[in-house]
């Protein structure tokens, strides 16, 4: 037994418990203040608290079992409605921060095929903390919500097609270690037949499995099956080049559209929040570090500020260009505005193939940081003049 690990586990939730609750009590969404605690005690002030990797375990189910959640209480039909904004909201939110990202990378002297690896980086959109405070709000049942979620999904694989044409372009082969010889043509294949899958997964193997955990004569059968899918549809998400939360995302969808929605969704979210989710967003403040802060202050002020307004205006003007209000893209735009495990891989991909140095890499680390962090206070502030929702934010 890890006894040691077991001592940071019981730390970590009595801290992060406690910052949720004074997180909300001054107006902040709670993932802030868990994503604090991960700041404070680790490497980047008390250094408490190391990165390992049973925490980084506990993190990535941490942020499957956000997304299924997400995924539960999502609207499919909605979702289908706001499909084709999604669409358009996706590829004008890449296509911004590509330009201007990679535009003022280009002023700081990196090379025009650097700058375009640095604009990719930042392309792709970690949903999960905004899906935290739309179901926080409880706004992530409406237009807007879905039109965030829809438009994360599209970006993801966006932004996956975009590194597999830079990793060519490089000389290197491969997303992860399932693709060392694998080209970018079986890459878009596999993730249509992931696709084709979910369908199927929606339409008849979840109510089918769901149906048959019934039978099953043990406690909490139909909640385990449900585990399996968001499990098994993470791991095969992940093996395609996407990100696990996109499967499990839709593993939600598929269970919530069976008669045992409600009762999954009663059992997950205690599983989920109760340890879970909490180090999901520890881990991502636990990755701080401040090494390079004094010497780049101004590059990576620049950098945070151009990856916030790259997806808050250019995700911001696709949902307008759609028929969306000012307020409702805006809401929309700041949405779109979190980095996450697509940033991190991307640029961990740069640094191993050379492409960036260790000063570089720190930096543009520390840059998805800031900008996960800013996310939740910029997506609170324009979900308060969303009409309908004020009163439920302000209550918070």
């Amino acid at each position: 037994m890890n006894v040691a690990f077991i001592g940071v586990l019981c730390l970590l939730l009595i801290l992060t418990t406690l910052a949720g609750h004074f997180a909300n009590r001054m107006g902040v969404p709670s993932v802030i203040g868990q994503i604090l605690v991960g700041v404070l005690v680790g490497p980047a002030v008390l250094n408490w608290i190391q990165p390992s990797q049973l925490l980084s375990v506990f993190s990535d189910i941490g942020v499957v079992m956000l997304m299924f959640i997400g995924g539960l209480e999502s609207n499919l039909e909605l979702l289908r409605r706001y499909l084709k904004p999604a669409i358009i909201v996706a590829m004008s939110g890449v296509l911004m921060p590509v330009v201007l990202m990679g535009g003022a990378a280009m002023a700081f002297h990196f090379s025009a095929f650097e700058a375009t690896y640095i604009g990719v980086i930042f392309s792709a959109t970690s949903v999960s903390i905004s899906v935290a405070v739309l179901q926080e709000y409880q706004a992530l049942d409406t237009s807007e919500g879905a039109t965030i979620l829809g438009a994360a999904v599209a970006d993801d694989i966006i932004g996956v097609i975009l590194l597999s044409v830079m990793i060519s372009l490089m000389g290197t082969q491969g997303i992860a270690t399932h693709t060392d010889s694998t080209g970018l043509g079986w890459i878009l294949l596999e993730q249509v037949l992931f696709f084709g899958g979910t369908y199927l997964v929606v339409r008849w193997i979840a109510p089918y499995l769901m149906s048959l955990s019934e039978k099953f004569v043990m406690n909490a059968s139909v909640t385990i099956m449900s585990m399996v899918i968001c499990l098994g549809m993470a791991w095969i998400a992940d093996l395609v080049g996407l990100s696990g939360a996109v499967g499990a995302f839709f593993a939600g969808i598929a269970v919530a559209h069976t008669p045992y929605r409600e009762v999954v969704e009663a059992h997950m979210e205690p599983i989920g929040y109760a340890a879970f989710i909490p180090l999901f967003f520890v881990g991502i403040g636990l990755s701080m570090s401040f090494d390079y802060l004094g010497s780049s202050l101004g590059f990576i002020a620049l950098m945070t500020a151009l990856a916030c307004l790259s997806k808050l205006i250019g995700c911001g003007l696709g949902a307008k260009l759609t028929g969306f209000d000012r307020t409702s893209s805006l809401v929309i735009g700041a949405g779109m505005i979190s980095r996450g495990e697509m940033g991190m891989i991307t640029v961990q991909i740069g640094l191993q193939s050379g492409l960036l140095a260790k000063a570089a890499y720190s930096k543009f680390v520390l840059v998805i940081i800031l900008a996960t962090i800013i996310a939740p206070f910029a997506l609170k502030a324009t979900l308060k003049r969303l009409p309908g929702r004020r009163a439920a934010v302000a209550s918070d």
